[in-house]
This record gives C-alpha cells, sequence and structure tokens, in this order.
C-alpha cells in the first residue's frame, strides 16, 4: 500500500525490464489479468495498481468518474513508477489509460487500449444497476475489499453517475494529441462497437488494430494467449516493417 492522491492505494509489482502498468476494468481489480496478461511479467517490469474503491484498495467516496482515475494514474506513475511507463488498459481502464496519455504524455511511452472507448455513445450496453451485476462479481469484491461486502453497490452507482453525467465525450480530433504509438485490441463481438473501435484507430496518429475472432468484451478469458501474445509483441520492439502500405503511407 502507498499513498496516492491521498488515497492508500494497493499494487502489485513483478518482473524485469521495462515498465508496464496493467490497469483493470470497472468494479473488478488486478485479478482480472490472472493467466492472461500477467504474463508480460516475464519480459517486463509489470506494475498492478488497483485504482480507488476497487479491489484492496479502499473507497475514499466522492465521484468515481475516468477523470479522477485519471489523475489517480498519473500520480501513481509519478509516485511509484519514476519514469514513462506502457499502459496496458482493459475496458474501463482502457479509458483510464487514454485519458492518462493525454494529459501527461510525458510519462506514457505505448499504450493498449483493449476493449475501450473513447465517447460514451460507443458502448452497446447500458450502465450497470446493481441488480445487473453478477452475484460471482460481488463475491469476488468481498474477498479483498476493505469496505466490506455490501460497499460495492456504492460503487456501482457512482459509476453509473458518472456515465450518465456524460463524462466520457472525447472528440475524434481531440485522439490527434496521443503522440504515442498505440495497439486498440477489441472482440468481433465485444461491448464497445466496431464502428467506434474503428473511429478510434484512425483518430490515434500511429496506432494498430487487432480484432480478436470468436471474442467478446472477456476476450482475456476467450483468448488469452492470442490476447497476451498481441500486447508482448507490441510492447517488444518497433513495428515491423510493412510491404503494401495505404493508410500509413499517407500519414508519412
Amino acid at each position: 500500500m502507498l499513498e496516492v492522491n491521498g488515497v492508500p492505494t494497493w499494487y502489485d509489482e513483478r518482473g524485469a525490464g521495462e515498465p508496464v502498468v496493467l490497469l483493470h476494468g470497472a468494479i473488478v481489480d488486478s485479478r482480472c489479468f490472472a493467466g492472461n496478461l500477467d504474463a508480460l511479467a516475464g519480459s517486463f517490469r509489470v506494475y498492478l495498481p488497483e485504482r480507488r474503491g476497487h479491489g484492496h484498495t479502499p473507497d475514499p467516496g466522492g465521484p468515481l468518474s475516468p477523470q479522477v482515475m485519471a489523475a489517480d494514474t498519473v500520480a501513481f506513475l509519478e509516485t511509484v513508477v519514476g519514469a514513462p511507463a506502457a499502459l496496458v488498459g482493459y475496458s474501463a481502464g482502457a479509458v483510464v489509460a487514454l485519458l492518462t496519455a493525454l494529459a501527461r504524455p510525458d510519462l506514457v511511452s505505448r499504450l493498449v487500449l483493449i476493449s475501450g472507448a473513447f465517447h460514451q455513445d460507443g458502448w452497446l450496453l447500458p450502465s450497470a444497476s446493481p441488480a445487473d451485476i453478477p452475484q460471482v462479481i460481488y463475491d469476488q469484491h468481498a474477498e479483498v475489499s476493505p469496505d466490506g461486502p455490501g460497499h460495492l453497490t456504492s460503487v456501482i452507482e457512482r459509476i453509473a453517475a458518472s456515465a450518465g453525467a456524460g463524462d466520457l465525450a472525447l472528440t475524434a480530433a481531440e485522439l490527434k494529441a496521443v503522440g504515442c504509438r498505440t495497439l486498440v485490441l477489441v472482440g468481433d463481438d465485444d461491448a464497445v462497437s466496431l464502428e467506434h473501435t474503428l473511429e478510434l484507430y484512425r483518430g490515434l496518429p500511429d496506432a494498430e488494430l487487432a480484432v480478436v475472432p470468436g471474442a467478446t468484451h472477456t476476450l482475456l478469458i476467450e483468448k488469452p494467449q492470442l490476447c497476451t501474445g498481441l500486447v508482448t509483441a507490441f510492447l517488444g520492439g518497433p513495428p515491423a516493417p510493412t510491404h503494401m502500405p495505404i493508410r500509413r503511407a499517407r500519414s508519412d
């Protein structure tokens, strides 16, 4: 535990090499990377922070907007990592990673956005209410949360309130400010529309796109080896040269 932005923040740290920060989705925690992206610790120094109100990190109250979470991530990078890092975000974690890269490009070396959106309209599912959440999520939260087994309801309600307030409303033009190389990764039957994913990919100046076949929003569980391989290859070095570029030939 370490205090980040005034919040006692839990994180795990594994491996050695270039720093990579894994950012989990909403109402889950760093355990969502078990059996998939936690394998990155074999090649990189991997950090797995748990955001306020999630996992082992207590909930200080107040808003749980993407902007608050991005500010916490900036503080984590400054306080714990102490150097530019690759951010790998899943679902809501991808939103946080994107906002962090826009706010502090000096702290983000590369970006991996898995099943994420840049505008609330990109999500195909409406904001969930506490009654919509499977019991297994409540059970997992209760296993580690310092706030008690019933507290997840408050977290869900405040995340839904943020979505209802339109806190995520970037434009395609704003994406042009992301200067680092980015991998956009999505399932072919994901909770974010493919049309929106294409807008995200096309809006980012230096982006690569991977659509995982036969996969949904839980693609890290459904296709762990494929997803981990794609992310590892992307983070492991410069892009391989291509022989017939079209989009990239126009941008060069």
